[in-house]
């Protein structure tokens, strides 16, 4: 039982890691694709966690945190891009 239910929670996350990509594709707006690219980490981060688990491993947890940390890291350089228009400033002295 817990078994199936591991395989249908992989399932439901990797439909839904479909429709985001879909979302990321047509997105109406820059922002609804940050969005969608910022869950679709999370999503990775979940699929990966299912199949530590499924694998009966825990060599996985160090990949489920640097994907958590690269995503983390990409959704706010998005969010600096689009509030400034720039992620790195080089200009320091004149704020």
């Amino acid at each position: 039982m817990f078994e199936f239910i591991i395989w249908i929670s992989l399932a439901l996350i990797a439909s839904s890691s479909f429709l985001l990509m879909i979302r990321l594709i047509k997105g109406p707006s820059v922002p609804d694709r940050a969005i969608s690219l910022d869950a679709i980490g999370i999503n990775l981060v979940g699929i990966t966690a299912i199949m530590s688990i499924v694998l009966d491993t825990s060599a996985f947890l160090d990949i489920i945190l640097l994907i958590g940390i690269l995503a983390f890291i990409g959704t706010v350089s998005i969010a600096k891009f689009l509030e400034k228009g720039e992620i790195i400033e080089n200009d320091r002295n004149n704020q």
